[in-house]
C-alpha cells in the first residue's frame, strides 16, 4: 500500500478529534442535537486550523444514516464516502480556480434538485473570497432564500474580501491560530501511535515553525521523520529547518547574567559561521524573557512549562524585575531594526552589548548572583552571594563583589547603624543616596529632615509645602528600604512641619548651584570666549552654560 501523508491520515473524522476549535465544535453540535441548523456557515481562519475539516464533518453529520447527529457513525456508506470524497450529495469547489460568473451559475442549476443519497444536498466552497463580484451576485439569490435540502459551508483565509451582502447571510465562525503547546502535544500522540522516537524540545521546534498551523505541523514533521531517519530529535530538526539549536540560545543567556561579553561575541561568531537563523534567535530570546517576567511576577507559572524551565527558574533568580522588562523592550527593538543593520549577526551582538550597558534607573541590576552553566548546556541556579552588606541589591557594578565590598566600606563611615544615625542627624544625606530610592519615595525622602529617633521608632519632618508627595505607598517602600539597610525593625512616622527645614533636596541644591556658579565664572573666565567677545561682539547667553561633570 502506498504511504499516506500524516497531514491526511491523521486528519479528524469526528468533531471531538478537531484540536484546539471548542468554541466552533460546541456551536456545531449543539444546532446538530437541537436540529437547529442554518443554510449557510461561513468558516475564517488562517491556513491550517481546520476550515475544510469542519465543514466536511458538519456534512458527515448531517447525511450521516443513523440520523442528524453530532457524533456520526463514520461507518455507514454516506460517512465513508464522504471520508474518502466520494459522496455525491458533497459538492466540494475551489473557488481560485472556479471564479467566473459562468462557473458559479453552472453550480447552482443543480440546486433546485432534490440530493442523490443523503439528506442534504452540500455545498462546500473553499476560499470563497476568489469568487469574482459578479459570481457573488449570482450566488447571493440562492444564498438568500435556498431549498431546504440545501446546506452552503463557505472557507476562507480572508473574510475582509467577502461582500457584506454575503457575511450577513451566514453563520460565521472565526478558527484560531493553535497554539504552540496544543500542536506539539498532537504531534506528541501522533508520534507515539505511529511508534516514532522523539525529542520533546524537537515537537517544540515544529509546533513554532508551523506558526499556528496543524496542517503545517504535519507536513513539517513528515519532512522530519525522512530526514532524521525516524529519530525526531532536537539536533535534527534545527538542522532541517535551519534555525538556532537550543543550545546557544542557553549559552547566550548564560553569559548574559555572568556579564561575559567575550562568551557572547564568540557565540555570535559561531552562529554567523552556521548561517544560523538571526530572526527566529531574536524571537527565541524574547519568548525566554517573556516567560522569566512571568515566573518572577506568577511563581506558579513555571510549573506550566515544559522546555526551559530550569533556564527560566535559573534567569528569574539572577535578574531583577526591571532589568527582565528592560531586555524584552531592548529585544523587541533589535528584532525590529534586524533588517536595517548591515548584517544580522552585527543586529545581534549591538543588541546583546545594549542589554549589557544598560541598566534600569536607581539600581535593580543583579538580584542574586549571577547562573552558571553545567556541562550538560543546561541552566542552574548558583548560590546568592551571602555578605554582611543589606545594601548590596542595589549596587549596579561590573565587578559585583567590589561592589559589596565598596558598599560595606562606605556603610562602616555613614550611617552603619540607627545608633550613629541618631548622633549626627546629618548623615541623613548620606544615608537617602544609599537606599536605592526612586521616583516619589526618594523625593519623599529627600525633603524630609530627622526629628527624632526613639524606641526604633524614626520620626521625620516633611515641609508642609511638600505634603502631597507623602503618599501611603512612598512612604511605605521608605520604611521598608530603611528596615532593610539598617537590618532591623523600625517603624517610620513622618510630621508635617510648616519650618524652613534642611534637607538632602536643599543640601544637593546648595551644591548644584555652587557648581553651577563656578561653571559660568570658568566660561566667563575663558580665553577664547575673550576673544570671541572682543572680537565679534559675543555674548554668554544666560543659563546655556552647563557644568560638564560635577
Amino acid at each position: 500500500m502506498s504511504y499516506q501523508a500524516l497531514a491526511r491520515k491523521w486528519r479528524p473524522k469526528n468533531f471531538t478529534e478537531v484540536v484546539g476549535q471548542l468554541h466552533v465544535v460546541k456551536a456545531l453540535a449543539n444546532a446538530l442535537d437541537q436540529e437547529r441548523t442554518h443554510h449557510a456557515y461561513l468558516f475564517t481562519g488562517t491556513r491550517g486550523v481546520g476550515k475544510t475539516t469542519l465543514a466536511r464533518i458538519f456534512a458527515k453529520c448531517l447525511n450521516c444514516e443513523q440520523g442528524m447527529t453530532s457524533t456520526p457513525c463514520g461507518t455507514c456508506s454516506a460517512c465513508e464516502e464522504i471520508d474518502t470524497g466520494r459522496f455525491i450529495d458533497l459538492i466540494e469547489v475551489d473557488a481560485a480556480s472556479r471564479t467566473k460568473v459562468e462557473d458559479t451559475r453552472e453550480l447552482l442549476d443543480n440546486v433546485q434538485y432534490s440530493p442523490t443519497r443523503g439528506r442534504f444536498k452540500v455545498y462546500l466552497i473553499d476560499e470563497v473570497h476568489m469568487l469574482s463580484g459578479h459570481s457573488f451576485n449570482a450566488l447571493l439569490k440562492t444564498l438568500e432564500e435556498p431549498p431546504p435540502h440545501v446546506k452552503f459551508l463557505l472557507a476562507t483565509t480572508d473574510p475582509q474580501k467577502l461582500p457584506i451582502t454575503v457575511l450577513s447571510r451566514c453563520l460565521q465562525f472565526n478558527l484560531k491560530r493553535l497554539s504552540d503547546d496544543a500542536i506539539s502535544t498532537q504531534l506528541e500522540k501522533l508520534l507515539k501511535a505511529e511508534e516514532i522516537k522523539y525529542e520533546k524540545t524537537a515537537l517544540y521546534a515544529l509546533a513554532r515553525a508551523a506558526d499556528g498551523s496543524m496542517r503545517d505541523s504535519l507536513s513539517l514533521l513528515d519532512q522530519a521523520i525522512a530526514y532524521s531517519n525516524g529519530d525526531v530529535t532536537d539536533v535534527s530538526i534545527h538542522e532541517m529547518l535551519g534555525t538556532v539549536p537550543r543550545e546557544y540560545l542557553y549559552k547566550l543567556m548564560h553569559a548574559l547574567a555572568n556579564n561575559d561579553a567575550v562568551t557572547l561575541m564568540q557565540s555570535t561568531q559561531e552562529l554567523a559561521q552556521l548561517s544560523a537563523d538571526f530572526n527566529g534567535l531574536f524571537a527565541d530570546i524574547i519568548e525566554v524573557l517573556h516567560q522569566v517576567a512571568l515566573s518572577q511576577a506568577v511563581p506558579s507559572m513555571l510549573d506550566t512549562l515544559e522546555i526551559d524551565a530550569d533556564l527560566v527558574k535559573g534567569l528569574a533568580n539572577s535578574f531583577s524585575p526591571e532589568n527582565i522588562q528592560l531586555y524584552y523592550q531592548i529585544a523587541l527593538i533589535g528584532k525590529r531594526d534586524l533588517f536595517l543593520s548591515t548584517s544580522p549577526q552585527s543586529a545581534l551582538e549591538m543588541t546583546l552589548l545594549r542589554m549589557l550597558s544598560f541598566k534600569p534607573a536607581g539600581g535593580g541590576s543583579i538580584k542574586k548572583a549571577p547562573i552558571a552553566k553545567s556541562p550538560e548546556n543546561t541552566p542552574i541556579r548558583s548560590k546568592s552571594m551571602q555578605s554582611k552588606s543589606v545594601l548590596h541589591d542595589s549596587i549596579v557594578k561590573q565587578d559585583e563583589a567590589s561592589a559589596i565590598s565598596d558598599t560595606e566600606n562606605n556603610q562602616v563611615k555613614h550611617s552603619g547603624s540607627i545608633d550613629s544615625l541618631s548622633a549626627n542627624p546629618k548623615e541623613w544625606s548620606k544615608l537617602v543616596d544609599q537606599l536605592g530610592l526612586q521616583g516619589v519615595s526618594y523625593s519623599l525622602a529627600s525633603n524630609c529632615s530627622i526629628e527624632s529617633i526613639e524606641d526604633e521608632i524614626i520620626t521625620l519632618h516633611l515641609s508642609s509645602q511638600h505634603e502631597g508627595i507623602a503618599t501611603k505607598g512612598a512612604k511605605q517602600r521608605l520604611e521598608k528600604s530603611l528596615q532593610e539597610f539598617l537590618g532591623m525593625a523600625i517603624n517610620l512616622n513622618i510630621d508635617i512641619s510648616s519650618d524652613a527645614l534642611e534637607t538632602p533636596a536643599k543640601q544637593k541644591e546648595r551644591v548644584r548651584e555652587k557648581i553651577q556658579s563656578q561653571a559660568e565664572k570658568t566660561a566667563e573666565s575663558d580665553e577664547a570666549v575673550k576673544a570671541l567677545k572682543s572680537q565679534f561682539g559675543a555674548e554668554i547667553i544666560a543659563g546655556t552654560v552647563k557644568p560638564i561633570n560635577n
